[in-house]
């Protein structure tokens, strides 16, 4: 493809997701297909020949279409924002057509800079001190990965430089609450520590780490030789959004010597709100922290800040100096491969720039007010109505919601629950995703697609109470 071709099918192309987007309500919100439907209507094996970019095109709207589950439409209200405004669909258009590798400074000096500035404009939007210091990673699973493998390596005293923890004389102890994120799980069996080494701490009523229990299972394990090495708090759990109180962590932390890890992925963009930051109080005294763009921040996925105080501690961990990426700068400049897992790095950092630039800090503030505001309306709604409950508090833009019919209970309240949410799912009139709360279904509802609006939430409230009604005849 020449310049000029690619000019051509690039205007149309930017006209189709112009069109998609301006059109998007019109779409049933999940997508309709059956399993395998899509792949069998793809061809078994590639193209020998040229087939061109209209056929490509076309296929688009025949075989794609049909399988989007439409994330940005004003009625998407499953798992979490996954924002992506054009301004950021632009942004990485150019990084993409750009093509840089990020493998050091010097392959890449606009790169690495402008992702320094970036992190540390929303380290400043967020209210951290200058003490920390960012970088961008794909994800948060990735984010709490790193942030682990440091917390291994500051506990065993640099062990990957000796034996590894094979050669360690007592198991390291990871500590979490119940309702973080699976990836937390995930991230502890890949350094090393296993799943016998991860301890989950009681919550509270509200679903918040208990700090006192806390305490109480860090004494038990040292006094059975064992060797706590982390804990990850979350503010802004995945099915309550939850918040573990940060402070009274960082104290328990603080007095034990164990690295504290803030899983902040989606509440994180909240503390850009100065009402908001009460949520994550302590945090300065936490390690490392994590905040994912690219859900209600609205940058497009993957852009996850990882921000972390000891930088240097960081970099003794992850750095590799290859003879092919050194240069006669390497001491005035960061080189972003020792600031985390892979080598190299696309140009996320255009994607962040693009949209704080287009849209300025003041109207994202807005935004997310809105989402708030509404969130608060819906739980509103449910409260007063016969027969459903709010079933946690709605600190964000999540609202936990059970319909319980009078007599109703156990498994059978289970089967009428997943009923209802697959009614309305199938439906096309919005999307919500079900999850268990304390052993029991119920379904979240998350405000915050960047086209949602209240008439969207008044919609949702009047589809719901109709799949009730569905699912019930």
């Amino acid at each position: 493809m020449t310049p000029d071709e690619f000019r051509a099918t690039g205007h149309q192309l930017i006209d189709w997701i112009a069109d998609y987007r301006r059109d998007i309500a019109r779409h049933p919100v999940r997508s309709r297909v059956a399993p395998g439907e899509i792949r069998a209507a793809l061809p078994a094996a590639p193209p020998e020949l040229p087939e061109g970019m209209a056929a490509v095109l076309a296929d688009l709207d025949r075989l794609v279409m049909p399988g989007v589950t439409h994330w940005q439409s004003p009625r998407f209200f499953g798992y979490f924002p996954a924002n992506a405004p054009l301004a950021g669909v632009l942004g990485d258009l150019v990084s993409t057509g750009l093509g840089v590798v990020g493998l050091s400074w010097q392959s890449g000096p606009a790169l690495t800079e402008l992702e320094e500035v970036v992190t540390d404009w929303v380290r400043q939007m967020v209210g951290l001190s200058e003490a920390w210091s960012g970088v961008i990673q794909d994800t948060a699973s990735t984010s709490t990965l790193v942030a682990l493998i440091c917390a291994r390596e500051r506990a065993t005293g640099f062990a990957m430089a000796r034996g590894g923890l094979q050669a360690e004389a007592s198991p390291l102890i990871v500590y979490v609450s119940a309702q973080s994120h699976s990836s937390v799980d995930k991230a502890a069996l890949l350094v090393g520590i296993g799943r016998d080494g991860v301890r989950l701490v009681p919550t509270d009523e509200a679903g918040a780490m208990r700090a006192d229990a806390l305490d109480a299972m860090v004494g038990e394990d040292l006094a059975r030789g064992l060797r706590p090495c982390a804990v990850v708090a979350t503010t802004g759990t995945t099915a309550t959004t939850a918040l573990d109180p940060v402070g009274a962590v960082a104290a328990v932390t603080r007095r034990h010597g164990l690295w504290l890890h803030v899983d902040a992925a989606m509440a994180g963009s909240a503390m850009i709100l100065p009402e908001c930051r009460w949520m994550w109080e302590g945090v300065e005294g936490a390690d490392s922290l994590v905040l994912n763009a690219h859900k209600w921040l609205g940058v497009p996925f993957d852009c996850s800040l990882y921000f972390v105080r000891d930088p240097q501690h960081l970099m003794r961990v992850m750095s590799t100096n290859p003879s092919f990426l050194q240069s006669a700068v390497d001491g005035e400049v960061k080189n972003l491969r020792d600031w985390g897992i892979p080598l190299g790095r696309r140009f996320r950092a255009l994607k962040l720039w693009f949209v704080l630039r287009e849209g300025g800090v003041a109207a994202l503030r807005a935004r997310l007010r809105r989402d708030m505001e509404n969130a608060r309306w819906l739980a509103e709604q449910a409260a007063a109505a016969p027969g459903w409950r709010v079933l946690a508090p709605v600190v964000l833009q999540t609202v936990c919601l059970e319909h319980a019919p009078a007599g109703l209970e156990g498994e059978a309240l289970d089967r009428h629950t997943l009923r209802w949410a697959e009614a309305l799912n199938a439906s096309g009139a919005a999307y919500v995703t079900p999850a268990v709360l304390e052993g029991r279904w119920m379904v979240r509802v998350s405000v915050g697609a960047e086209p949602t609006e209240r008439a969207d939430v008044a919609a949702l409230w009047q589809a719901m109470q109709e799949a009730v009604g569905s699912a019930a005849a």
